[in-house]
């Protein structure tokens, strides 16, 4: 960032009085030269790595290509950690912790002498949580995703990490696999750095940032592992310093057209359903007022060109290797605001032009789509009054329009008692519904939306059914699963109500999610419910509880929508 031709640092760095004494003497002792504090702008490279988050632990090394870039450039490189939220280890959901990682993020880099800001991102929550702090500073920023691990292997076959976790119970059942058959896949199904290789919500976010303009061209899909991701690591460091020089900040790309064109991408990638939560919390940052109904405005009818795991066949090694997501971005022109300007100065449309597809079995042509109209639908009835959401392309055709007699489970610990038990009244036709899975309620909204269905039906060979919930699903996983369901049952939404034996109504196509039920018989079951006891009284949980938005407003916290900027006006002494 430059202001009357200074840098922000300047500020620490550039003054030749005690403060400017106390803020270079200290930082000497890492034995950098003078010249670093006599107007090189300074780059923050916010590390998201961590040994408790496997996906993100090959960014330490990432770290220092970035620097090398950063100083080719005539920059000053600072790495700062941030916390880290590793999706796979921490109890009860990284969703709990992404707001406190954005506040970490956001008063980082605000508090120090930064310019411009380098994000190493990689699982799930990483990606969302570092542009959601940055937002609310706004200053020259730019995403480097930790990128994909190398395709599972198991027994001469691709499986994908975050996929087959989902299908070890009906393996187990229905196809006799033993321990070591499990142990086997589980050894094989992340063998290198990276993160989830699926189109899970980790490939989601860093497709997301490309197409926000906020990656460099073709930076999403690169594995972790192959050198071409060091070498847009060593380029994005470069790129930062001209940023920087520019004044080209996070404010300039994140444009109401920015989001639209995001949300066209990932309706063509079949990405997460996490990626609708997490850009209504990046838009509220920003000032752009994004809402459900946009994404089925703009996402609903766009086709689907992307064959990868869950909706499909191929990971996303395969997806690199067949051209990426500019392949992606140049098919779907005709849909995209192809003037929204990107990191590199360059308009999105420019920059994808000239990309080429090398595989039409894992990207298709826009007029021979891999699936028609696939992208994620948004459900309003008396149930979701807020509404809800369902991702039509990893989803069961036949059941898209069904009417079911509701099996209810209170907590997820309910579920877990109950669910396999020999008298549990449930046939194939059943809705399961899961309550107590929102924000409020868990707390922090986990993946627990696609549970396992039943053992006596998976063993009669059913493989998918009509799921509710307030809960959120893994974007590596499928099913016919409604989610986000809003407002969620612990704060008195229709789904606190429901009750074992009650008809539900869905109807895809219609948009419409409802609940039989009398407004005499609501009226009397609503006389009769409490609230449950909050999850917790002390802490950052909360004050989470205390402040955190539902889910169709992208469940941030209501206190850190919008941004302060970067001005720090008191020093400290």
């Amino acid at each position: 960032m430059v202001e009357n031709g200074k840098t922000r640092s300047f500020d620490w760095f550039g003054k030749n009085d005690k403060m400017g004494f106390v803020h270079r003497s200290w930082l000497r002792n890492q034995g950098y030269p003078d010249d670093y504090f006599r107007g090189k702008p300074v780059i923050g490279i916010c590390n998201t790595w961590s040994e408790l988050t496997p996906c993100n632990g090959h960014l330490r090394d990432f770290a220092e290509i970035v620097k090398r870039g950063v100083i080719e450039a005539g920059g000053f490189p600072l790495e700062f950690p941030v916390t880290s939220l590793g999706e796979t280890i921490m109890r009860p959901t990284t969703m709990l912790f992404r707001n406190l990682a954005s506040m970490d993020t956001e008063e980082s880099i605000r508090a120090n002498p930064l310019d411009g800001v380098v994000l190493l991102t990689g699982c799930d929550k990483t990606t969302p949580s570092t542009i959601m702090g940055a937002c609310s500073v706004d200053l020259p920023t730019l995403v480097v995703p930790g990128g994909p691990m190398l395709n599972g292997r198991f027994r001469g076959e691709c499986i994908g990490s975050g996929s087959f976790n989902w299908m070890v119970k009906e393996k187990i059942l229905s196809e006799n696999y033993t321990e070591a058959d499990i142990l086997e896949a589980e050894i094989g199904a992340a063998r290198s750095q990276g993160h989830c290789m699926t189109m899970g919500t980790a490939s989601t976010m860093a497709c997301m940032a490309e197409a926000l303009g906020l990656t460099l061209p073709g930076a999403a899909a690169i594995p972790a592992v192959d050198s071409r991701k060091k070498v847009l690591a060593q380029l994005s460091g470069r790129r930062i310093v001209e940023m920087v020089r520019e004044d080209l900040k996070l404010s300039a790309i994140l444009t109401r057209e920015a989001f639209e064109n995001a949300i066209v991408v990932n309706s063509a990638i079949g990405g997460s359903t996490n990626f609708v939560i997490h850009l209504i919390a990046i838009a509220g940052r920003i000032g752009i007022n994004l809402t459900l109904d946009d994404f089925d405005r703009i996402g609903s009818n766009i086709p689907m060109l992307v064959n990868l795991k869950p909706s499909g066949d191929y990971l996303m090694e395969d997806f690199y290797y067949a051209g990426g997501l500019p392949v992606v971005i140049r098919e779907l022109k005709q849909f995209l605001h192809n003037d929204a300007i990107t990191v590199n100065g360059k308009k999105i449309g420019e920059n994808n032009s000239q990309s080429v597809c090398y595989n039409q079995d894992v990207i298709s042509a826009v007029d021979k789509p891999f699936k028609e109209n696939a992208g994620i639908a948004v459900l309003r009835g008396n149930l979701c009054v807020d509404g809800a959401i369902i991702k039509p392309s990893a989803a069961t055709e036949p059941l898209m329009k069904h009417r079911g007699r509701a099996v209810v489970f209170e907590t997820i610990e309910d579920y877990h008692a109950r669910i396999d038990d020999e008298q549990l009244d449930i046939d194939e036709r059943s809705i399961i519904v899961l309550k107590g899975a929102g924000p409020v309620g868990y707390p922090g909204m986990p993946e627990v939306g696609n549970v396992d269905l039943p053992e006596k039906l998976l063993k009669k060979g059913v493989r998918d059914m009509i799921r509710i919930s307030d809960g959120r699903m893994s974007g590596t996983a499928g099913g016919t699963v409604i989610l986000h369901v809003s407002p969620e049952s612990s704060v008195g939404g229709l789904l606190a109500l429901v009750q074992d034996g009650d008809m539900i109504e869905l109807d895809v196509g219609n948009r419409r999610l409802h609940l039989d039920i009398s407004a005499e018989e609501e009226a009397r079951r609503r006389a009769l419910w409490k609230a449950p006891e909050p999850m917790a009284d002390r802490g950052y949980v909360k004050f989470y509880i205390d402040y955190v938005q539902q889910a169709h407003l992208g469940a941030d916290l209501s206190i850190l929508r919008g941004g302060s900027g970067s001005k720090v006006t008191r020093d400290l002494h």
